[in-house]
């Protein structure tokens, strides 16, 4: 029994992993993008306070 539950629970760890594996890629296009969004609204709130 013990056997089975250590082996139903490695595939579980590889699961948690994978999605990094998935995101990391996106990082470098994500990232400037939210950037500039953010810069966008930065000036958008300074030329209506303004």
């Amino acid at each position: 029994m013990s056997h089975h539950d250590h082996a139903s629970h490695a595939p579980a760890q590889g699961e948690e992993q994978d999605p990094m594996k998935a995101i990391m890629p996106l990082i470098p296009i994500v990232l400037p993008v939210v950037g500039g969004v953010l810069i966008f609204l930065l000036a958008f709130i300074a030329v209506a306070m303004a």
